[in-house]
């Protein structure tokens, strides 16, 4: 911003000008020109001469050192262009100058600049002996109080302080303490607002006011150089500036709200005129560079490089200005010296938590370059060294890598990832997977999909800045595929990145969420919750940086790569620091709900093993041999107990080839086999259309012929079939002709499509079977029953698993009627899928039953309202509300709690339904029936309760080393306060910025700890309430909800349930397997 006069300016053509006057041009007569017209009979022309009026001189300038002496009284705050080019001919086009320019010319003097800003943090040349304010006799020594928002930064007395802020009472004050300023109020400093009075009128009855009375203000926009804290635009002859304050307060806005600067400058204008009828200069650009060049010395200040005296700004290291967690295990900084020695069983306390993912929302379309528009900061704080990451892209090919893992979007999109005018289609970051910091020198630019190449350089890059003896747990959503050859790859990235990692101290993992829709085998190999000392830990921490950046997105996508990668580095470096100051209650908030819950689990295990202790030995050592060694057998693994649908399929074509290649001829084209699957499938439809009307009573229009439609093609399959049956079952069609007509009030239900009976082989009495079955059918259908019966138990389990999760998560979270209406929806969709599994078995039973009679099902008979229950729901709603009024009343007399409750079932003798072993039930009620499902269960209940326990001593322990590093912060910052390549403020302000860093640590660690009072030893919490009820049971929390989980929370956590505010969201309605 510039100030300007209503004067007349004298144009300047270089330094070395000379002055003339009007005189010395034209001469006495001064300037003058000359016209001429026509007569009226064309004949003549008439010439006259006119006298131009000659301006009063120019006034010579009047030199002095304060500029505001060459303001008059009337003088206006103007927008003008610090760039403004000379005049030039009208008849010549104006150049324009770039940006590159001016960032050209602005990079070479950051060291001033930087230089400048701390010199303020500093007295600066304020510094007085006396109070300048004072009168002459009675001057107070040093002053040590000094105003943010007045123009002059003088240093004043607290009584002139008051004195010259009783008219501006909104002003901020700081104080100097010997070492750095630090904030006062004016109130503590005496100041009182009288209100109902003029500003010089005294008040004869003053009444008090509330002691924590405070004011909301925003302050507005000034202008001139560094030393006044105004902040040029360009750094030669400057004519637009912004206030210190305005920028603080625009990067704030922008990093916790996103706000645009776009936004922000549109704002500005429209406080100052919101009618639209005056017209603005327009300076938003000189702003977008301001707060560019303002991000970037911000950056650095904070990063310490102003306080190192041996080297330049343009000597940073890469990821020096990144921020390190203090949280995480740290050799020579915040875990003992003798770390490596930690027994097995506390090596996990020194685990480095590492997560990694891509996020395509960060795209940049093809504008600018990186020569145009290069990064201020290159590689120095979370992005990687861009230029070398390039060299080395250039040498990588499309990866043809395959997958042995099912729907791994990630590899099948890895070189077809539309890209086409995209200079970046997004970004590769890596977090710190249990307190979410992003890591320095840990994001990268992608150019097509998330290829290897890409990951495997961002994964190198942040791990050179940690200490290689640690043992290393890395989560990342394709790790299963991800971590193949990835040792072999690792050694051919560029030599200054290059990684070595030592097998047996790597784990991969695939986050919580995301390995669910892996298959079975990577859900065991790859478990957060299987795997020791990986605590609560849920993988999906780097999922919640995506999520708060996201609304940047817009903004960065048209941004040059240079100001892109500053602008996601500023905002990253807050995410840093947001995570930083909210460590404290984060551990507090984890200790107190892990501490009840391991307390829980342990107790819940020591029952469900309390009638088997002589096998819990054999469980444990089934797990611990399997940490060993991952080649024995996996003792979470559910045992496979039979053949399911897909195999006895297999089978039967198999045995049909071979009896064609043997010369058996064929009856028809279809084949036996297929015959029977034809019939099942045609009863698996009929199935769901009857529980869809069941469901479905007020059915839209669209619904209707949506149905009617299914209907019809049902029909025509059935008509198929029957021609079939002329083949294979011709008793069936004998059967169907003899079938008594319905009674008159059914005709209409009987006639429908889905009643209309089938006659499979199991419909036909033994007779019909011997006389009317031909080429096998019976043993085809009986070996498919089976099947059927052992796949639709299999998918009841796990329906019954997605249930509970639904319990849990709907209790935990669910509060409002728009997300309890969805959720119940949820739940409904869930419970329909089991009823059609459930009847599913109860068909399949009942067909076993007629072909092979009772006795050798080989399967339980299925009751619906007793057996489709979760495993920890031993009674209903009903005697839960029957019971509680007791339980109360049990606890008012004293009564003990084993002797508690005798109309329910207590935790010792709680039934779980047959459905959950997961077993064959061949021989129900067996020891050996027993003992196959109750070896999964057991070692998950025992994971489970491990898992906790981790937890507890990890949280404990990371609340002993986050004070330590802090600590240790602050003494790096005094070890940097005293430079002594600089003299005078400058090394005043390098010390009190030192100062004031180190002090600002050591509180936040005294702030932590107090938070902390007693949690260190802390076993049980006082009024700590875990629902039994909303449990999972011990094979169903972990591993066996399928295709939707309650979203893990975005919020200060990456443990798995925090409870932390912003919800990734609600999953899609269609986010189900159909």
């Amino acid at each position: 911003m510039a100030l300007k006069g209503k004067g007349k300016k004298r144009q300047i053509s270089n330094a070395d000008i000379l002055e003339y006057s009007f005189e010395d041009v034209f001469g006495d007569g001064g300037p003058s020109f000359t016209s001429q017209a026509i007569s009226s009979d064309a004949r003549r022309t008439h010439e006259k001469r006119h006298q131009l009026e000659v301006p009063s001189p120019l006034k010579k300038k009047h030199k002095t050192n304060h500029f505001l002496q060459e303001l008059g009284d009337d003088f206006e705050y103007t927008f003008e262009d610090l760039t403004a080019p000379p005049p030039v001919p009208a008849s010549a086009k104006p150049v324009k100058a770039r940006a590159k320019q001016y960032l050209s010319s602005f990079v070479p003097l950051v060291d001033e600049y930087l230089a400048e800003f701390l010199r303020l943090e500093g007295k600066g040349f304020a510094a007085r002996e006396w109070c300048p304010r004072c009168p002459e006799n009675q001057r107070s020594p040093n002053p040590a109080y000094r105003c943010v928002d007045c123009f002059y930064p003088d240093l004043l007395c607290s009584s002139c302080c008051v004195d010259s802020h009783q008219s501006h009472p909104l002003d901020r004050i700081e104080h100097w303490n010997g070492d750095f300023f630090e904030r006062v109020s004016l109130k503590s400093l005496g100041l009182r607002i009288q209100f109902g009075h003029t500003g010089f009128e005294t008040c004869d009855n003053p009444q008090p006011g509330h002691t924590d009375f405070t004011v909301i203000h925003s302050n507005g926009i000034h202008a001139q150089t560094l030393r006044r804290s105004w902040f040029p635009a360009t750094d030669l002859e400057p004519q637009t500036c912004a206030t210190f304050r305005l920028v603080e307060l625009f990067h704030i806005l922008t990093l916790q709200g996103k706000v645009t600067t776009y936004d922000f400058y549109s704002g500005l204008e429209k406080l100052t005129d919101n009618t639209g009828l005056v017209k603005l200069k327009d300076r938003y650009k000189s702003f977008m560079r301001i707060m560019r060049e303002w991000r970037h010395l911000v950056m650095v200040k904070r990063g310490g490089v102003g306080n190192d005296g041996k080297r330049k700004v343009a000597d940073t290291q890469p990821g020096e200005l990144g921020p390190d967690c203090p949280g995480c295990p740290r050799p020579k900084v915040n875990i003992p010296d003798d770390w490596e020695s930690a027994s097995n069983e506390k090596r996990f306390l020194y685990i480095l938590y590492i997560a990694i993912d891509a996020c395509f929302r960060l795209k940049r379309r093809l504008v600018s370059s990186e020569k145009k528009d290069p990064s201020l900061g290159p590689g120095w704080s979370f992005f990687t060294e861009d230029a070398t990451y390039r060299e080395y892209l250039l040498g990588v090919t499309d990866q043809k890598e395959m997958s042995t893992c099912s729907g791994l979007a990630a590899l099948d999109y890895a070189n077809t990832k539309f890209s086409r005018g995209y200079g970046s289609t997004g970004v590769g970051l890596g977090v710190c997977a249990r307190h979410e910091f992003v890591q320095k020198s840990g994001a990268a630019d992608l150019q097509k999909g998330e290829r290897y190449a890409n990951m495997d350089y961002i994964f190198a890059s942040l791990m050179r800045h940690h200490d290689g003896r640690l043992f290393k747990f890395i989560s990342y959503d394709i790790c299963c595929q991800w971590s193949k050859n990835l040792i072999a790859r690792l050694t051919k990235l560029p030599p200054h990145i290059r990684l070595t990692l030592i097998v047996k101290l790597v784990r991969f993992l695939i986050p919580k969420l995301h390995i669910y829709g892996h298959k079975i085998l990577c859900q065991l190999l790859f478990s957060l919750n299987y795997t020791a000392g990986s605590a609560r830990t849920d993988g999906e921490g780097i999922e919640r940086p995506w999520a708060n950046i996201g609304p940047v997105a817009t903004s960065t996508r048209e941004m040059g790569p240079g100001s892109r990668h500053d602008t996601l580095n500023d905002h990253w470096s807050h995410w840093n620091w947001q995570k930083l100051v909210g460590l404290g209650a984060l551990l507090r908030k984890r200790l107190l709900k892990a501490i009840p819950e391991r307390n829980f689990q342990a107790e819940s295990l020591a029952t469900f093993t309390n009638n088997q202790m002589e096998h819990v030995p054999q469980w444990k050592a089934m797990v611990e041999a399997f940490e060993a060694d991952a080649s024995k057998p996996n003792p979470y693994e559910i045992p496979k107990t039979g053949k399911s649908e897909h195999d006895v399929r297999l089978e039967c074509a198999e045995e049909e080839a071979a009896a064609q290649q043997d010369g058996i001829p064929a009856i028809h084209n279809v084949s036996p086999s297929a015959f029977v699957l034809a019939g099942l499938d045609l009863e698996e439809q009929q199935r769901q259309i009857r529980i869809e009307v069941q469901t479905r009573r007020d059915q839209t229009t669209k619904q209707t012929a949506e149905l009617l439609e299914k209907r019809t093609k049902l029909s025509r399959y059935i008509a198929r079939f029957r021609a079939l049956q002329i083949a294979y079952t011709p008793a069936a069609l004998q059967a169907l002709a003899d079938r008594p007509a319905p009674a008159p009030d059914k005709e209409e239900e009987a006639g429908r499509v889905e009643n209309v009976p089938l006659f499979l082989p199991s419909a036909l009495t033994e007779e019909q079977r011997a006389t009317g079955c031909n080429h096998g059918v019976v043993g085809i259908e009986t070996r498919l029953r089976d099947a059927q019966c052992r796949s639709a138990l299999d998918e009841i389990r796990s329906l019954l698993h997605v249930k509970s999760r639904f319990r849990t998560y709907r209790g935990g979270n669910v509060r409002h009627q728009g997300s309890t209406t969805r959720a119940r929806g949820l739940m409904d969709r869930n419970d329909q899928k089991v009823r059609i599994h459930a009847e599913k078995y109860v068909a399949a039973w009942e067909a076993k039953r007629k072909l092979v009679g009772e006795a050798n099902v080989g399967w339980r008979r299925l009751n619906p309202k007793k057996d489709l229950r979760c495993m920890e729901a031993e009674e209903d709603g009903a005697q839960r509300s029957k019971r509680k009024p007791a339980t109360e009343e049990e606890r008012a007399e004293g009564i003990p709690e084993g002797q508690r409750g005798k109309g329910h079932a207590s935790e010792g003798h709680r039934t779980v339904s047959w459905i959950c072993m997961g077993v064959d039930s061949s021989a129900p009620g067996t020891t050996e029936a027993i003992l196959k499902g109750t070896f999964v269960c057991a070692p998950k209940a025992w994971a489970r309760t491990r898992r906790w326990t981790e937890e507890v001593e990890l949280l404990k322990e990371e609340m002993r080393r986050v004070p330590v590093a802090l600590r240790w912060k602050a003494q790096w910052w005094r070890d940097r306060m005293d430079v002594e390549e600089f003299t005078g403020e400058h090394a005043e302000g390098v010390r009190a910025y030192g100062a004031r860093q180190a002090a600002l640590m050591d509180s936040i660690a005294e702030h932590f700890e107090g938070m902390w009072v007693g949690l260190h030893d802390l076993e049980v919490v006082e009024g700590a309430v875990i629902d039994a009820e909303e449990q999972p049971a011990d094979d169903e929390k972990d591993d066996n909800e399928e295709n939707w989980v309650a979203p893990e929370s975005e919020g200060e956590g990456g443990i798995e349930g925090d409870d932390e505010e912003g919800s990734m969201g609600e999953p899609d309605d269609d986010g189900e397997d159909d």
